[in-house]
């Protein structure tokens, strides 16, 4: 500090007019300072580690009470095209559509997750039926799965001692519930089954009431409700929820688990299906297959039979047909005796008996995709414009015949239709018994490639999450920090005040562990008495007040008072430790130095020096004590105090009478240096008065505990009561913070000396 500015530190006359409030001046600043971060979390360490350790026990929690989840896995193979043998395959002699054989993957995926498919599943292996033991609340369910053995885990607790937690299962307890019948107005209410002894036990209703009473391996019944429980393994007290759901909602819980997804340029079929009972997932998987297999058998089967019932109703009319053909014919030949065809006849005869049997063919087609497809159905416009072709084409024939003798075209027709009915007949009579054969051994289109298998636990995770916590409790940490800075503009660093108000700061006093620790011995009433100038000497905090016993010094040499009134805006801001530290530290280097506790709302400044609060200001003022009475000596030579006294019921008044001005007269014609402690300048009006009959007023801001307006309008307060305020002392300044800021504005000087050095 220069000497024009010790100069200005010196006592000024207080203004007729008080001084306009210093403007507000904008710094600039930049927007983002890595010093500053690091400070800052360095700063909220403890809240990091906190916020950090709660978050990732929260996480370790979560890992130890979830339930886990497991998948299995299986392989199906679906066979591309139509399987087997067709009801009409070997009717098909010329050119004829083919059947719509594109095999649909998506189809057959929607049949294995199909409520046809599953309902099965869900009444074979009874999944609409739940029972499970009742746990510890939270941490029950994962202390019972980590049991290992056939025994039954021990209780946690003494059961005798809490008899409330007998209900609990602490693991290796079983249930198998082979049936449960109840109203359907009780679908989805859960019963309670009390364990009791002997493999009997009691089922309760939602209420609590009993339903029924029954033993493992028989029918029991009551109130509507049939119950069969198979297995039963507990210790007598223990609870299970059981609970009959409808079988859509089981249906639909198998859905949601069951996934089915087609392998890549293949008609293979992965599916999985999750679940936490990893004893029954794969019997579960493994069953909707064999569910598939048998449908798609089935079905094909039942293709078959179908064409086959259609075929032995169509053989006996061609037989009749056959048989008339037949009988027609030769009556003819031997009314007319032996009658030769030419040629060009025979030739006609033949293209005729072809057209013939490929209209019966389609004709056959035709009534058989009506049982399979709608008259819609791509197939049937084929089919019926080759028929429309064929019968042109017999339209054509027809016509050449009528130009035949009538002999020759009455024996042309009745062997023809004799040799198309023989040919179906025949045709019709072999495909029948391949189909009876082909039934017999029906196969399907699908295959079991890989059984079911549990590949493992899927969810949760531990390492994941346990990650994810970690990572989550720093980030929540940070944001909680970001919040706290973003919310309060307090000011951290004395340069603002410097920059801002236009006011010098004259020491800036590091926070002090060694003051914090007194602070709170003198409080707890551990210790009567105690300063930290003279408890440690060495202290950084000291040596800070001992640069401003050097200012203040010299700054006083040409002043006419020698008062110093030390006050700040608001109260918990070291203004006692700043005034009685200073005092002490004045008394050490010689002088002669007296500090008045003016706070005669809350001072307490008799505490630090094991004095009473009585016969002190109050009692000077009101006349019932002279000086020498309310002068009170220290421990430290040099050092008097002056207390507040009794506390009067009206502080600001006794402050005004004429009688506490000569009280300070006559101190600082007695002593070298006299020591105010006012109250706060915002709270009460007590500073503002007691600065005018002082040479110089400090005031004491504490870092991160007051916004730059408050400070602002602390000094714009004093200055209309007429009061100069020469400086500010700032308080309870981070080191470890600043230390990591870069630039001019990081610095802080510790320097001290070492014992044994």
């Amino acid at each position: 500090m220069s000497l024009d500015q010790l100069k200005s530190f010196k006592a000024m006359p207080a203004p007729v007019n008080p001084p306009p409030s210093p403007a507000i001046v904008e710094e600039n600043e930049p927007a983002f300072n890595l010093g500053d971060l690091i400070a800052t979390l360095l700063e909220y360490k403890w809240l990091v580690l906190i916020v950090t350790s709660l978050v990732s026990m929260a996480g370790a929690l979560a890992v130890f009470t979830a339930t886990p989840i497991y998948q299995a896995n299986a392989t199906l193979q679906i066979e591309g095209g139509q399987k087997g043998v067709s009801a009409l395959a070997e009717l098909q002699s010329m050119a004829a559509p083919a059947l719509d054989s594109d095999f649909s993957i998506n189809t057959q995926i929607h049949i294995l997750k199909s409520r046809m498919l599953l309902g099965r599943v869900v009444d074979k292996l009874k999944l609409d039926i739940l029972a499970s033991p009742v746990y510890l609340p939270f941490v029950g369910a994962g202390l019972a799965r980590r049991h290992a053995g056939a025994d039954l885990a021990q209780p946690l607790f003494d059961l005798t001692k809490y008899a409330w937690l007998t209900k609990y299962a602490w693991g290796g307890e079983a249930i198998k519930v082979e049936s449960l019948a109840v109203p359907g107005s009780q679908l989805g209410q859960s019963f309670t089954l009390v364990a009791g002894e002997n493999d009997r036990y009691q089922l309760l209703g939602s209420d609590n009431t009993p339903v029924l009473q029954g033993r493992v391996g028989e029918q029991a019944h009551g109130k509507g409700v049939s119950l069969f429980v198979s297995q039963l393994t507990a210790r007598p007290g223990t609870h299970f929820n059981v609970s009959r759901i409808s079988q859509e909602d089981a249906i639909f819980s198998l859905q949601e688990r069951l996934a089915v997804q087609q392998r890549r340029y293949s008609a293979v079929l992965d599916a999985t299906l999750t679940g936490p009972d990893i004893a029954t997932l794969s019997r579960v998987l493994e069953e909707i297959l064999n569910a598939y297999v048998i449908q798609n058998v089935e079905y094909h089967s039942a293709e078959a039979e179908n064409t086959l019932n259609f075929l032995e109703t169509q053989l006996p009319v061609l037989k009749t047909q056959m048989d008339a053909a037949t009988t027609a014919y030769n009556s003819y030949r031997l009314s007319r005796g032996s009658v030769d065809l030419n040629i060009e006849t025979q030739s006609l005869l033949a293209s005729l008996v072809d057209v013939e049997k490929d209209l019966v063919k389609l004709q056959e087609q035709r009534d058989e995709f009506t049982q399979r497809f709608t008259p819609g159905h791509p197939s049937f416009h084929s089919l019926d414009s080759q028929i429309e072709r064929l019968k042109a084409r017999k339209s054509q024939l027809d016509t050449q015949i009528s130009e035949l003798p009538a002999i020759q075209q009455t024996i042309l027709r009745l062997q023809q239709d004799v040799e198309v009915n023989s040919t179906l007949y025949t045709k019709l009579l072999n495909a029948a018994q391949q189909l009876r054969v082909s039934t017999a051994g029906q196969v399907g289109d699908a295959r079991i490639i890989d059984e079911a298998l549990v590949s493992g636990q899927i969810a949760p995770k531990p390492t994941l999450m346990l990650g994810v916590s970690l990572v989550l409790g720093l980030v929540s940490s940070f944001v909680i920090i970001w919040l706290h800075c973003s919310l309060r503009v307090m000011v951290e660093d004395p340069e603002k005040i410097e920059g801002q108000l236009g006011l010098p700061v004259y020491a800036t006093i590091p926070h002090s562990k060694a003051e914090a620790s007194l602070s709170r011995t003198l409080k707890s009433g551990k210790a009567n008495s105690g300063l930290l100038s003279t408890c440690m000497p060495d202290d950084d905090a000291v040596e800070s007040l001992r640069g401003l016993r050097t200012t203040l010094h010299f700054a006083l040499l040409d002043a006419a008072k020698s008062s110093v009134l030390i006050t700040g805006s608001s109260q918990g801001i070291g203004k006692s430790f700043i005034s009685t530290n200073l005092a002490a530290l004045l008394a050490q280097s010689g002088k002669r130095v007296v500090i008045i506790d003016a706070d005669l709302r809350k001072g307490h400044i008799h505490r630090g020096f094991s004095l009473q609060r009585e016969g002190g200001v109050s009692e000077y003022i009101s006349g019932t004590a002279g000086l020498q009475d309310i002068v009170k000596g220290t421990a430290i030579p040099g050092l008097v105090v002056v207390t507040t006294g009794q506390r009067p019921p009206n502080p600001s008044e006794l402050l005004m009478h004429h009688r506490f001005e000569e009280l300070l007269e006559k101190l600082e014609a007695e002593y070298d240096y006299v020591i105010i402690d006012a109250p706060p300048v915002l709270a009460v009006s007590d500073a503002a008065i007691v600065g005018r009959l002082t040479g110089a007023t400090l005031m004491v801001a504490r870092a991160g505990m007051h916004p730059l307006r408050e400070l602002e309008q602390a000094v714009k307060r004093l200055n209309q009561a007429g009061v100069e305020v020469q400086g500010f002392v700032f308080n309870d300044m981070n080191t470890t913070r600043q230390r990591y800021r870069y630039g001019y504005k990081g610095y802080v000087y510790q320097y001290a000396y070492k014992k044994n050095a």
